[in-house]
């Protein structure tokens, strides 16, 4: 007795055949050991798979998931960011070194080197750190002291190094390196036995005037500022000392401030906002 059914013809060119068979074999509608549109069709049709809108999502809207993925691993939050990855890949159209980025990070979310580095913060463990960044050069360094901290929205490992060579910072903090670890690529950490942890980074003391709207707008950095106060002979001047353990940050902050902050001590410090500022001002009249 013969079968009764009906059957449906497709005119497909390859890509989009290509693009069927893929789907049919990710959902495991196969013949034998190749992918069969047609269970897929039947399928879509008893609604065993739902078919939804592709909402295109805007570039923003994928950048600013991934940013929040990124912003998780740093705080170690592995759970959420492996939550998003999925999110953006089941939700949307990428480009292909994002998908295979984040396909990666699910395949191997948590980084060996990280669980040693935090344990040995943990500890006060000194350690030796070696590790090739993201442009492929290959740094070496003995820390004594370290911390992770966030900067600008991205998470860094501030720490007392033996090594200073490279370091451009002042001399009073040249045993401190601020390393971002988003650029750590093959990290290898080996405990060291002497000398003993520090108790913490090289500082230094900088005097800082704040002028007009910025100093009646200022918040005192409790954990930094150790002096806030407003200067009888000098009015609507505010006068700030800080202790700091890295130059570069600090300058990227008064030269944010723009006319309303001036950097009084320490001169190396001062001298080298006044010689951001002059190449600005050359570039701005070439």
């Amino acid at each position: 007795m013969s079968r009764k059914g009906k059957s449906i013809t497709l005119s497909l060119n390859e890509e989009d055949k290509f693009h069927l068979e893929s789907l049919a074999s990710d959902f495991g509608f196969n013949w034998g050991d190749r992918p069969n549109i047609s269970k897929l069709i039947e399928a879509i049709a008893v609604q065993q798979l739902i078919i939804t809108p592709n909402h295109n999502w805007t570039k923003e809207r994928i950048d600013a998931l991934n940013r929040a993925r990124m912003a998780l691993i740093d705080a170690g939050e592995l759970e959420k960011a492996l939550l998003i990855a999925q999110l953006l890949l089941e939700g949307c159209e990428l480009n292909h070194p994002l998908k295979d980025h984040l396909k990666q990070f699910i395949a191997n979310p948590v980084i060996p080197w990280r669980i040693h580095l935090e344990r040995y913060i943990r500890q006060q463990q000194p350690f030796h750190l070696s590790y090739e960044d993201a442009s492929g050069r290959v740094w070496r360094f003995s820390i004594y002291c370290a911390e992770l901290v966030i900067h600008e929205d991205r998470q860094y490992l501030d720490c007392w190094c033996e090594e200073t060579e490279g370091n451009q910072d002042i001399a009073e903090l040249r045993h401190n390196w601020c390393l971002r670890l988003d650029r750590i690529m093959n990290a290898q950490l080996i405990p060291l036995r002497f000398p003993a942890w520090r108790p913490q980074l090289d500082t230094t003391l900088v005097e800082l005037h704040l002028f007009d709207s910025l100093a009646h707008a200022y918040y005192s950095k409790t954990n930094q500022d150790e002096l806030s106060e407003w200067l009888e002979d000098k009015p609507e001047t505010c006068r700030v000392v800080r202790r700091i353990s890295n130059s570069f940050w600090l300058i990227r902050e008064v030269l944010s401030y723009g006319q309303n902050c001036e950097v009084i001590f320490p001169k190396e410090i001062r001298n080298r906002v006044k010689d951001h500022l002059i190449e600005l001002w050359n570039r701005y009249n070439t």
